[in-house]
C-alpha cells in the first residue's frame, strides 16, 4: 500500500477535509486494525453472554457464575488509578497497551484450555481467576490507550477511528452470532475454539499496535501513584463523572429487559443475544463516532435520552402486557444497546478531547476508577429494585439515564477551542 493510498483511505474513513500527515494516516489505520481485533475478541468472549453460557455448560455453580460479570466490569476499571502512575513514568505509552493486549490474549487462551479440561467448581474458579487477570490487563490497556490515541490521531478524527473499529468488529460478531443460532457452535468445543480465536486476535493486535509511530513523552519519574487533582481542580471533569456514572445504567439494564420475557423464547438463547448486541454495534458505532467528532457532548445527551426512552417503553409495554409478540422485546433491546454504544463512544471521545495532553492518563484512570465504584453501586441499586421485579429496576434505570442526559447538557463543547477553531 502506498503512502497516497494510506492517506486517502484514512481521510475517507475520518471524512477529513484536508489531507492528513502520512505518519498520522499510518497510525490511524493501525489503530483501526488493532482496535477491530480487540473489539472482535471482546465479542467472542463476552462475559455477559458467552462466558456465562460456557460456565453453565461446564456445570459451574450459579453463585460462582454470577461473579463473572462483576469481576470483568469492576476489575477492568478499579485498578486504573494505580496504573496511571506507570503510564506517566513511561516515554512510550504504547508498550503498556501492548502488554495489556498480550495479557488478555494469554488469559483467553487459558480459558479455552479450561473449557476443554475442567468441570464444575474447578472450572468456575479457574475461569474467575483467569478473568481477573484479563480484567487487570484490560485496565492497563485502557488507561494507556486514550493517551496514545491523543498523541497519534488529531482531534475531530478520533471518534471515527474508534467508531470504524467498532463497526468492523461488530460485523465479525454477527457471523459468530449466526453460527450460534444455526446450532453449529452450540457445544463446548466450538465455543472454546471461538475463545481461542479471541486469544489469537489479542496477540495479533499487540503486534500491530507495537508498530505505532509514537513520539516520546516526557516521563514523570516522581509522578504520584494516585493523582486526584482533576477531581479537585476541574469542575467539568466532575460533571463528566456524574454524567457517565448515571449513564452506566445503559450497560446494566439489558439483563433486566430480557427478564420481561415470561416464557423465555429465542431472546434468551445465546445466539439471539449476541446478534442483538452485534447488530446494534454494527449499525451505530461509526455513526456515533462521526457525531462524537463533531460534538461528544451531544452524543452523551442523545444517548441518555434514547436509553431512558427505550427503558421507559419497556416498562410501559410490560405493565400493559404488550411484551407477548416475539418482536417487541428484541426491538426494545436493540434500541437500548444502540444507546449504550452511544454512551461508550461519547464518553471515550469526550474524555480524550477534554483532558490536557499531559494529564490524559490521570484523567482516564481517575474517571474509570470512579466509574468502577459507581458501577458497583448502580448494580447494587438494580439488584435491590429487582427484588420488586425487573419492571421496577428498569423504571429506576430509566430515571437515571434521563438524569445523565440532562447533566450532559451542561458539559462544554470540547471539540472546539475557546476561539472556535479546531486542532
Amino acid at each position: 500500500m502506498t503512502h497516497f493510498d494510506e492517506t486517502q483511505i484514512y481521510d475517507r474513513l475520518t471524512e477529513g477535509e484536508d489531507g492528513a500527515p502520512r505518519s498520522e494516516a499510518r497510525n490511524g489505520l493501525r489503530h483501526v486494525g488493532a482496535l477491530s481485533m480487540t473489539k472482535l475478541a471482546d465479542g467472542l468472549l463476552n462475559p455477559k453472554l458467552v462466558l456465562t453460557w460456557l460456565a453453565q455448560a461446564l456445570g459451574v455453580p450459579t453463585a460462582v457464575t454470577g461473579l463473572l460479570v462483576p469481576i470483568r466490569e469492576a476489575g477492568a476499571l478499579l485498578p486504573q488509578l494505580l496504573l496511571a502512575g506507570v503510564v506517566r513514568r513511561s516515554r512510550q505509552r504504547k508498550w503498556i497497551w501492548v502488554a495489556g493486549s498480550v495479557g488478555q490474549g494469554l488469559a483467553a487462551a487459558g480459558m479455552a484450555a479450561v473449557a476443554l479440561t475442567l468441570q464444575g467448581m474447578a472450572a468456575g474458579l479457574a475461569l474467575c481467576a483467569l478473568l481477573a487477570g484479563l480484567a487487570l490487563s484490560r485496565a492497563a490497556a485502557s488507561v494507556s490507550y486514550k493517551d496514545v490515541l491523543g498523541k497519534t490521531v488529531s482531534k475531530t478524527r478520533r471518534g471515527s477511528i474508534t467508531g470504524t473499529a467498532g463497526s468492523v468488529a461488530a460485523a465479525g460478531v454477527l457471523v459468530f452470532a449466526m453460527l450460534l443460532m444455526s446450532g453449529a457452535v452450540q457445544d463446548v468445543p466450538p465455543v472454546a475454539a471461538a475463545i481461542g480465536l479471541a486469544a489469537a486476535l489479542w496477540l495479533g493486535a499487540a503486534a500491530l499496535f507495537a508498530m505505532l509511530e509514537e513520539e516520546d513523552s516526557d516521563p514523570e519519574p516522581n509522578a504520584a501513584p494516585v493523582d486526584l487533582s482533576p477531581l479537585r481542580e476541574d469542575p467539568q471533569f466532575r460533571r463528566f463523572i456524574a454524567c457517565r456514572g448515571a449513564l452506566t445504567v445503559t450497560s446494566l439494564a439489558p439483563p433486566y429487559l430480557v427478564l420481561l420475557e415470561e416464557n423465555g423464547g429465542a431472546l434468551q438463547k445465546l445466539g439471539a443475544m449476541v446478534l442483538a448486541s452485534a447488530l446494534a454495534g454494527f449499525v451505530s458505532s461509526w455513526v456515533w463516532g462521526r457525531m462524537a467528532d463533531r460534538s461528544a457532548r451531544r452524543v452523551l445527551v442523545l444517548s441518555g435520552f434514547t436509553g431512558a426512552g427505550a427503558m421507559a417503553l419497556a416498562v410501559v409495554a410490560a405493565l400493559l402486557g404488550w411484551t407477548g409478540p416475539v418482536w417487541v422485546t428484541p426491538l426494545l433491546l436493540f434500541a437500548l444497546l444502540i444507546s449504550w454504544q452511544g454512551v461508550r463512544q461519547g464518553r471515550s471521545t469526550y474524555l480524550v478531547d477534554m483532558a490536557p495532553e499531559e494529564g490524559r492518563a490521570s484523567y482516564a484512570a481517575l474517571a474509570n476508577t470512579l466509574i468502577g465504584g459507581l458501577l458497583l453501586l448502580t448494580g447494587a441499586l438494580g439488584g435491590v429494585l429487582a427484588i420488586v421485579g425487573p419492571v421496577a429496576a428498569l423504571a429506576g434505570f430509566a430515571g437515571l439515564s434521563l438524569i445523565g442526559g440532562v447533566i450532559a447538557m451542561g458539559l462544554h463543547e470540547v471539540e472546539t477551542d475557546q476561539d472556535g477553531s479546531r486542532d
